[in-house]
């Protein structure tokens, strides 16, 4: 399977930490190629116990949540674009 080459834009990586980064990728990466739309999307909610993670696609339809325990949790709507050559993350205030 070729994995594109992923970036993420100055906004994330000023907002994310980097464990959650990785974990983001790491779910993108658990849809198969074939069932895995260009548009993901993140919504991040801090909890009374750390991260809540709603992460969603329209075609085909799929969402998934969960929560992680943690101390750095943030909110935020993240956007992971793949146009087949690279994929970027980015917050949705830089769409």
């Amino acid at each position: 399977m070729f994995q594109n080459p992923k970036y993420l834009t100055h906004g994330v990586q000023c907002t994310l930490p980097a464990w959650l980064v990785l974990l983001l990728w790491s779910l993108i990466d658990r849809i198969p190629d074939d069932s895995r739309d260009y548009l993901q999307v993140f919504r991040l909610q801090k909890t009374a116990a750390g991260q809540h993670i709603a992460h969603s696609q329209e075609q085909p339809p799929y969402s998934y949540e969960m929560d992680v325990p943690c101390d750095d949790a943030v909110n935020a709507k993240i956007f992971v674009i793949d146009d087949q050559t690279h994929s970027t993350m980015l917050l949705a205030e830089e769409y």
